[in-house]
Parts: C-alpha cells; structure tokens; sequence
C-alpha cells in the first residue's frame, strides 16, 4: 500500500538523514544489556492520550536540557574526523572531501521541521496519504497525523547530515559521547552523498503516481516502491556501521554479534521513557518509521555475509532493490527474482464519475501491516512471503469532496490458498474498520457474518456499511476488493480485473 511507504516518503524531508535517537539509544541499552534490560516503563496503549494531551496540554519533558559548553563542543566537531575514517574504512566508501559541521539548537530543529511541515506540496501529499490510511483502518478515523509528526520528531531527531549544504548538524543539548555513535551513523550519510549524491539517487526512485495527470502503467505501479527500498538502503548501511563503531572497543563486530543486533532492533521498538509520542504512537507508525533502520540493517547484513562489503556498499547503490520484498527477504535480491508487473484496468473509463485522489502499489511490507494489523504478528510472518504483487486506486465520487473516500484494492498471491487466506483476513478486519457492517446474502444462500475463526474466503462476497458496499472476490491466486464505490462502478471494476483470469485461466504469479 503506498500510503505506508508515502507516509515515510513524505516525512523524509523532515527526517532528512536524521537517526531516531531515543529509538537509538534504547536499542543500545538493550544490545548492551544482552537483553537483560529492566520492564520499559508503563505507557498508554496505542492510540490513547496521556492525561496531559487529553487536556490540551503539551507533554513535559522528563527532565531539564543543559547545553554543552564550549570545550565539549570543540571536542565534538574534533571527533567528527576521527569518525568519518572509521566510517569509511567499515564501508569502503571513499573520503572524498571534508564534511562541513554545525552546532544547531533544539529550537532550530523544529524550525527546520516546521518548515518543511508548512510547503504545500508536502502537505498535500501527507493529506492525501492520512485519508487512504484511515480507509484501510491503519490510523484511528480521528487522528492528526500531521500535529502528530511535528511532535514526534521534536522528541525522536538527533543529528543529522543535510546533504543540500554537505553539512552534518551536531546538537548542542546532548554530550558528546552521546552523540559519536549518531555520528557514525549521519557520517556515513556523508561518504554515501559523495560517493553517489543522495538526493539525485533517491529521486532515482521516487514515483508519486498520484500526482501523474493520467492513470499509471504497470511498471510504474511496481516501481512505486523503489523509493522506501532505497531509503532501507541508506539507513541500513548506516545502522550497520554505528553498529560496527560500537563495538569496535571489544573486538566485535555487526556479523560476529548477531545477538546485539537483534536486541538492538527489539529496543528500537519498544522507545524510552523520554519518547512519550513514539511510545504513544499506533502500531503501524512505529513499524513505518522503524522499517528503514530495522529492516534496512538486515538487508545490509544479508548481503555483507552473502557477498561481501563491496557489494553491500558500493554494490547496493549501484545495483539498487526495487521492492520491500527484496528488502524484507534478500534472497530474493542476491537471486535477481523478477515478478510480473499486474495489468492495471482503465480506471478514468471505469470509474468515470470518480475523481482519482491517490494510486500506488500494495508492497510485501503494506500487507505485513495489514495482517500484523487484523490478524497478528505470527500469521503476518507467514503469509507475507506469499505476495506477488497488489495496488490501489483511490477516488471520491466528482462533485462530492464530503463523499466517502471509495477504494480498489487488488492483490496477487503465490496460490489460491493463500490468496483465501489473506481474503479472509480482510474480511474480518471489516468488524474493526466500521461500525455498521451487514452481509449480503449470496444468491440461493442465507446471510451470515464472517466468523473471528474464519480461516480462507473463496469466491464474491458483499457487505453494507456505513460508508457503502464493501466487496470482496477471490479467484484462483487473485483478491479483489471495492470499499464504498457504487455497485455500476464496482461491476465494471470487478469485470474488467477478474474476467481475464476466470477466461484463460490462472497464471504463474512468481515462485
């Protein structure tokens, strides 16, 4: 689902290459600790407010901010050289020129962030992108995803390489120890910018197919993720390197300690007790925000075993992942597996009385969300591995900017059953998403709810709701779904993706 990734997309200009440093430095209390780290402190449940923030209030820091002084912050920008070679003989990325360093403020953070947060086209985009959230049901109807990032990264930025001024941005409300690991991290940003210039590289891979005048071709839709695969790559190679400076001390390694590692991942996800937004935050915006650093550090990893440091720098960027797939199972990257592109329908003539308000593709990561969402951690590990392919096309009736957001959602499947599988999945989550939903009695049957232990979906079910019908087809290894599009339109939908397959027959999605 390409909201999940333009979620992360159209926050990166205020993430920029900034490391999430409480995310960070929980992850090294628990790498350190060996797991042995005490219960994280209690916090609301996901989605729920402090009693600060139900009155209106902003959250208190846990303690006062001092600032560094003068003989630390000397010694902070000494270090950034000491650093960067070590950064570069653990990449084999070259030192091509000195990088620039600053001291900036916590109020100048948030300046830069508020910034960014304010230019028109990025809010577009995050608007857009919080509306087909809210239709799959992966934020709360009522959420502020906007007010809710601006705070966020208040709390979560630590410094930052900005490759627009080739400079790295050292703060000056943390001590100097605190932030060498953050600058392995940022300084490997800089070797990756001189090497291969990061933004020019990225762009590479953006797509933003909503924003396209006409409809997207298929391998447009399948490139649409390009751009959340390459970000994995930058932050996983960074992840990789602090990781490496750490432990350089004890003569271990990233590949020699995989249990740090893993400990590492696990801390990034649970926050500290100073990271009351992220703490605070649903389920699916800590998975997005982490999946770069998380996952992106496997990747690394993976290949730096499988083929070694050339190739797991240099040798990424210049032969770059196109998908979450190959991010989330690398075999699948070394292996140079391709997946068909999926024929996309007519959607300006099919749906001629909708206007488009957003189109992308439906990645192996947006439907671990999805299932980790409605169904739980364990059978999301299971079924994801079986995408081949998915997309969406969201539209609002023309005239009508009140209406109900209407969806198209169609995935592929490695087999039928897994394809029944995920339907089923869907299905339930029905019950989550709406308050009112009521099935529609199949011709010659009797109308019965989706049962929580429902385990496959086979064949053309409907459901009313609130905001519309609600249809789910399942064919052979395909899954069709409208939300809230009228019945003329959703036939003309279903026909035009399902005829085919039911006419020649399934096809080979990928193995």
């Amino acid at each position: 689902m390409k909201n999940c990734q333009k979620f992360y997309r159209n926050s990166r200009p205020l993430i920029s290459a900034a490391l999430l440093l409480f995310l960070l430095i929980s992850g090294l209390l628990w790498a350190q600790e060996a797991g042995q780290q005490a219960t994280p402190p209690a916090s609301p449940p996901s989605g729920q407010q402090t009693q600060e923030e139900k009155q209106g209030e902003e959250p208190q820091p846990p303690r006062s901010e001092t600032k560094i002084s003068p003989a630390e912050a000397e010694e902070l920008f000494r270090s950034v050289d000491e650093i960067l070679k070590f950064t570069s003989q653990d990449s084999a990325l070259p030192i091509r020129k000195q990088v620039k360093r600053r001291l900036t403020s916590r109020d100048e953070v948030q300046a830069y962030l508020e910034k960014h947060m304010s230019e028109d086209e990025d809010a577009q985009r995050l608007k857009r992108s919080e509306q087909v959230l809210k239709k799959f049901g992966l934020l709360p109807r009522d959420f502020n995803l906007a007010k809710f990032l601006v705070k966020l990264l208040r709390e979560q930025v630590a410094g930052y390489y900005d490759p627009k001024t080739k400079t790295v941005n050292l703060l000056d409300w943390l001590g100097v120890e605190q932030q060498r690991p953050v600058l392995a991290h940022e300084l490997t940003h800089a070797l990756q910018d001189q090497s291969f210039g990061l933004e020019k590289w990225m762009k590479a891979g953006m797509n933003d197919l909503a924003l396209k005048k006409k409809d997207p071709t298929p391998e447009e839709i399948d490139n649409d993720e390009a751009l959340t695969a390459r970000q994995a790559v930058i932050e996983g190679q960074a992840m990789a390197v602090l990781i490496d400076y750490m432990l350089a001390p004890t003569g271990q390694s990233l590949l020699s300690s995989p249990q740090v590692v893993e400990a590492l991942k696990q801390g990034m996800l649970v926050g500290t007790a100073d990271s009351v937004q992220f703490s605070n935050a649903p389920i699916f915006l800590k998975e997005v925000l982490t999946f770069p650093y998380r996952y992106g550090l496997d990747f690394v990893t993976e290949v730096l075993t499988k083929s070694g440091k050339d190739k797991a720098f240099a040798g990424v960027f210049k032969d770059p992942p196109h998908s979450t797939r190959q991010i989330m199972e690398p075999k699948t990257y070394l292996s140079g597996e391709q997946i068909e592109p999926m024929p996309l329908p007519d959607f300006a003539r099919l749906a001629k009385d909708y206007s488009k308000f957003d189109v992308g593709s439906m990645g192996e990561f947006d439907v671990a969300l999805l299932v980790d969402q409605y169904a739980g951690v364990d059978p999301s590990k299971a079924l994801y591995p079986k995408w081949r392919g998915g997309y969406y096309y969201a539209a609002r009736p023309k005239g009508d900017e009140t209406a109900s957001l209407a969806l198209l959602y169609v995935s592929r499947w490695a087999s039928a059953e897994s394809a029944a599988e995920f339907a089923a999945i869907y299905a339930k989550s029905l019950k989550k998403r709406y308050h009112s939903v009521r099935p529609v009695a199949p011709e010659g049957e009797k109308a019965s709810q989706v049962t929580d232990d429902l385990k496959s979906l086979k064949g053309n079910r409907e459901w009313l709701t609130e905001d519309g019908d609600v249809v789910i087809d399942v064919e052979r290894d395909m899954v069709f779904v409208t939300e809230s599009f009228d019945d003329v339109t959703s036939g003309k939908l279903r026909e035009a993706v399902m005829s085919p397959l039911k006419a020649v027959g399934a096809h080979a999605p990928g193995k």
